[in-house]
């Protein structure tokens, strides 16, 4: 092994040993042998001994000889050379500036000789040498194809003297559809396919040029347009680069990794990209945001879904970027019977392996990472893609598209890197830089080509207008050609007698004797006139740069009208395509639990089945010692809660944050959700799934003020919540209820006085003040509650005036009355009269010695009149009981109620909630039995 390429493959290590040490040491028997570019001398290599001083060791071959003086440049060699002539020469180096010198040397070989494209025909070295083979053996798009064998043979032993895998994986991807926008080779046979196929061997397919690749980059390659060199043994020339027509590097992409340094380019539009060449070239000055009107986004040859453009404008501007791109996915309807859906995808992200995509999709279904999913199948044919999941009975197609983006490659990201060669040397450049470059290099083109037609134009007139004078002088020249006996001296007697060059004598005597006709000198005379044209267009052209950039665009414009397609990938106006938590999780109803001492969960809507009135209940799950149930309430995974504490301080969560727990569960200390104060205990909670500007919350504390504010306030509540309300001292915060200013509150003390009013004589109030009295409390009484009534039943309240004397109004609004005892009852609505604020209001439930109202809800709200909900009941000891209100009694205002539920040992009904009644015949498998909820 030479040291070159010792030194190149070791640098790392050679560069950890030389910080590590300042001698470096080689063994005799390990020196290397190099041979210099400059001398053909061979120079050998020892180590020096920096503890003896002396030399370590010598080595001849012919007439040189290394040794190593002791002192002498530490850590480097000396060569001596002692040739015929007895000169000699002393050449001392340092190795790591030898291996860094050689590193980079063999690193800047693979940046320009195959990982990077050039910038101006955006192709990489065994691309452009791949398609100008096919050029030289004639096989374009109008001709029959040919091995690939054949191609890749030329190429190899011509131009590219590498492996022939290499070059034929590059030629298969650029017949590849799915890998570029637009291939510039078409093949006939196996070409691989987007499962990751590999394609057939090279005896077997068959290629030639492709009609995009030939307009677009091998259009004007034999008119000097571009410089050629040596190939790698001089016996052959190649293009330097090929005369392209746009921007290739942007029109396919590129990819390709080097040492130390990559690229990674998206493809585009063709007729998109000419779009923006065109406006840059009408107004260089043009901004990123002017040009991105033209060209918004990639374009993946895949397809697919941009989601927003902000990694696209910093991949335009700096030239790197981060693009997120979706799979396009529709949902069908499987069965209307049974309601069962299939999410179709049809187009998936650029560079995604389909057959990997649906094995993950199929493991994760598997690993029941992914719920909902019942089937996956693979119908993709030659017609298009078509993957398809079939989802269970009930699955929620968006829930399941979200969570497929977020754990499969359906939606994968892009890293732009747009690096490129420039000038020789490899630049990460934006789109604006990009364009520019190619006009550059685009000008220049157009230039020599027009140099050189004109060059051909003049020659060839030249030779005409000496052909005219022959014909002119037809006679005179056909003796002067008889009296010579050769052809140069009749060549120089015609330079003579008629003041021609060489070159038009030359061409009079090389004229056949039929084209000494009258026609055939018309002819010439016309072609004469035709060439001063193109002349004249041709010089017109090279005076100005103005009409070379015009002919550019005029060319890309042909090639837009001939080769463009619509745009494939969509682009969608989204900030970003991350998924957050809450587009994964599905927004099912829940019910939430918390005690008196912070403890929080969430169950389940069906853990709790109806039971009848007057039962004893099913316990909520174990609770602390001296704790007790403080509020139950139902929601949606969605929601925001608010959190309402005794001192009026808000806290906010979404629902899915809080721990989903079972029925025998203690729930998690709200200490560890909320950042709450020592001591500060929550005793209202509110879910609320949007933040409305004309809804309002309505706060109630235990002495009697209540307060309105917009809901609108509380939309941003910080991680250390915010100020809802001002109290008094002595007095708390306990309940908070959703309103409109329609709306109808009824307020009701634990003594059973009820006071109702509207939400709108409420005065709306900013968050950090205090509230008005709400009703005037008799000594000892407190507040027991405070429901909604909504401004739709109003009209309706008014009609059923009939039946409020005897209380046995048949349909509803009614009061539902809740006492600590368990006994509850239901009043109609329109038994009480609306009153202004801080009143003491009417009776609305006989109120027995050692019993206090704990609730009070309004029922019956359905557009029949029925009530369709369910009242849970939550005991101190923490038993609850699911009933329905339509086993409730309706009874007057001045009644006692019915036993809801049963209480021992002298329990009381801590909180009691509403919920609406699901639909149980249809969800009645969801419901477990007595018998299967009390086994949890």
């Amino acid at each position: 092994m030479s040291l070159s390429s010792t030194l190149r493959l070791s640098s790392s290590l050679l560069r950890r040993s030389l910080s590590q040490s300042r001698h470096f040491r080689f063994p005799l028997s390990d020196s290397y042998l190099r041979r210099s570019e400059a001398s053909s001398a061979v120079r050998f290599f020892s180590s020096h001994n920096s503890r003896s001083g002396k030399v370590v060791g010598a080595a001849k071959r012919g007439d040189e000889q290394v040794t190593e003086e002791s002192g002498a440049n530490n850590g480097g060699f000396v060569v001596s050379g002692d040739g015929n002539n007895g000169d000699s020469r002393i050449v001392p180096f340092e190795l790591h500036k030898e291996a860094t010198d050689s590193y980079m040397s063999y690193a800047l070989s693979v940046l320009l000789g195959r990982a990077l494209p050039d910038v101006r025909d955006g192709l990489k070295p065994v691309h452009r040498r791949i398609l100008f083979a096919l050029h030289e053996l004639g096989m374009f798009s109008k001709r029959p194809y040919k091995k690939s064998a054949r191609v890749v043979g030329e190429v190899l032993g011509k131009f590219h003297p590498h492996g022939d895998t290499a070059v034929y994986d590059a030629l298969v991807r650029m017949a590849q559809n799915f890998s570029l926008r637009y291939p510039l080779i078409q093949g006939h046979g196996n070409f691989g396919s987007i499962d990751a196929d590999p394609a057939a061997a090279m005896r077997y397919t068959e290629c030639r040029l492709d009609p995009c690749a030939e307009a677009v980059l091998l259009a004007d390659l034999d008119q000097n347009t571009v410089d050629y060199v040596a190939n790698f043994d001089n016996s052959q020339k190649e293009p330097s680069v090929l005369p392209a027509r746009l921007p290739v590097l942007l029109l396919n992409g590129a990819s390709g990794i080097a040492v130390g340094m990559a690229t990674n380019i998206p493809p585009h539009n063709l007729g998109e990209l000419v779009d923006v060449l065109c406006a840059l070239i009408h107004n260089p000055e043009a901004t990123l945001q002017e040009l991105l009107e033209y060209m918004p986004a990639p374009d993946f040859p895949t397809g697919g879904i941009i989601m927003g453009n902000l990694g696209v404008l910093d991949a335009y501007r700096t030239g790197k970027g981060r693009v997120v791109v979706r799979g396009k996915a529709e949902v069908e309807l499987l069965d209307p019977k049974t309601k069962r859906n299939a999410v179709i995808i049809t187009e998936i992200p650029y560079q995604t392996n389909k057959a990997t995509l649906v094995q993950k999709i199929a493991e994760l279904v598997e690993n029941k990472t992914l719920e909902g999913i019942s089937d996956i199948r693979d119908e993709s044919d030659r017609n298009g893609m078509r993957v398809v999941i079939e989802l269970k009975r009930g699955g929620d197609p968006a829930l399941v598209l979200n969570n497929l983006y977020r754990h499969t490659a359906l939606q994968s990201s892009f890293n732009c890197n747009m690096v490129g060669i420039s000038n020789g040397e490899p630049k990460l450049m934006g789109l604006k830089e990009i364009l520019q470059e190619f006009i550059e290099f685009r000008c220049s083109v157009v230039e020599r080509r027009a140099k050189f037609k004109l060059s051909h134009a003049q020659q060839r007139k030249h030779i005409i207008e000496g052909i005219v004078v022959g014909l002119d002088n037809v006679d005179d020249v056909i003796q002067l050609i008889k009296k010579n006996s050769s052809g140069s001296p009749a060549s120089a007697a015609l330079q003579k007698d008629y003041g021609l060059s060489e070159k038009q004598a030359e061409a009079i005597l090389e004229i056949t004797l039929r084209r000494l006709t009258t026609l055939e000198r018309k002819k010439f005379t016309d072609e004469s006139s035709s060439l001063t044209e193109q002349i004249t267009k041709l010089e017109q052209l090279l005076s100005s740069r103005t009409n070379i950039l015009k002919v550019i665009e005029q060319e890309s414009i042909e090639l837009k009208d001939r080769f463009s397609s619509p745009r494939r990938s969509l682009l969608e106006d989204s900030d970003s395509g991350d998924l957050d938590d809450i587009d994964v999780i599905p927004n099912e109803e829940m019910l939430m639990a918390i005690s008196e001492k912070g403890y929080v969960k969430r169950m389940k809507p069906d853990t709790f089945n109806l039971q009848n009135r007057g039962t004893i209940g099913k316990s909520v799950g174990k609770l602390r010692v001296d704790d007790m149930m403080s509020d139950f309430l139902v929601c949606h995974a969605h929601d925001h809660v608010l959190f309402f504490s005794d001192r009026g301080i808000v806290y906010s969560t979404r629902a899915y944050k809080i721990p989903e727990c079972s029925r025998s569960a203690a729930g998690t200390p709200l200490v560890q959700i909320l950042n709450m104060s020592e001591g500060e205990r929550v005793t209202s909670i509110v879910p609320v799934s949007e933040f409305a500007e004309d809804r309002y919350l309505l706060m109630l504390t235990v002495n009697g003020c209540i307060k309105k504010v917009s809901l609108k306030l509380f939309s941003g509540i910080r991680s250390t919540g915010i100020i809802a309300i001002q109290l008094n001292s002595g007095d708390e915060l306990k309940w908070v209820r959703c309103c409109s200013s329609d709306d109808l509150v009824a307020m009701a003390s634990q003594n059973g006085m009820v006071v109702l009013s509207t939400c709108d004589g409420v005065r709306t109030l900013s968050r950090n003040t205090k509230g008005v009295t709400a009703m005037r409390l008799k000594k000892e009484d407190k507040m027991a509650s405070m429901d909604i009534i909504p401004a739709s039943l109003r009209k309706n309240m008014e009609e059923k005036s009939e039946d409020a004397s005897t209380g046995k109004q048949s349909t509803g609004p009614w009061l539902l009355f809740v006492c600590e005892n368990g006994y509850g009852k239901r009043v109609p609505l329109s038994s009480f009269r609306r009153t202004r604020l801080n009143r003491i209001g009417l009776l609305g439930s006989k109120i027995v010695e050692d019993d206090r109202l704990a609730a009070v809800f309004v029922v019956g709200l359905a557009e029949d009149g029925e009530s369709d909900e369910q009242v849970v009941l939550v005991s101190q000891s923490g038993t609850v009981n699911r009933i329905k209100v339509r086993d409730i009694s309706i009874q007057s205002r001045r009644a006692r109620g019915v036993i809801l539920m049963r209480l021992d040992y002298g329990g009381k009904i801590q909180s009691a909630s509403l919920i609406s009644a699901a639909d149980e015949e249809e969800e009645g498998e969801g419901i477990p039995s007595l018998e299967e909820a009390a086994s949890v």
